[in-house]
């Protein structure tokens, strides 16, 4: 059986990183994310790295982006609210949502999801 995970923008910065953590999830895995995360991602490698380095991993992660549907929009807003104080982000929270459904785990180093259920929290 194929492992899967929902990855976030974080797990794909340490994979860029070639973080030693992250090896394990770089081959033999499917991978799903949204593209507000290859947003995120495209961003930060243009910010910290070049506009090729931006260009190719988004074009090369394009094909693992899944649509959000209406329902997700507003179960991830559910999810914000009840953990208002942690502040998570709204593409956080999408991810988060869209990996329950897809029946995956939400790949993260972010703190804020490290005791939540469902989640491969590596740093």
């Amino acid at each position: 059986m194929e492992l899967a995970y929902f990855f976030d923008t974080y797990a794909f910065i340490e994979i860029v990183k070639e973080n030693k953590n992250y090896l394990s999830y770089v081959s033999d895995v499917k991978v799903i994310t949204t593209r507000l995360n290859l947003m995120e991602l495209h961003y930060i490698l243009l910010r910290n790295l070049s506009k090729n380095e931006a260009d190719f991993y988004y074009s090369l992660l394009l094909p693992f982006a899944v649509d959000i549907s209406d329902d997700v929009i507003k179960k991830a807003n559910e999810l914000k609210l009840f953990y208002k104080k942690r502040k998570l982000s709204y593409i956080d929270c999408i991810g988060y949502v869209l990996a329950k459904m897809h029946g995956v785990k939400f790949l993260t180093g972010d703190k804020e999801f490290r005791d939540l259920d469902n989640v491969e929290f590596v740093k």
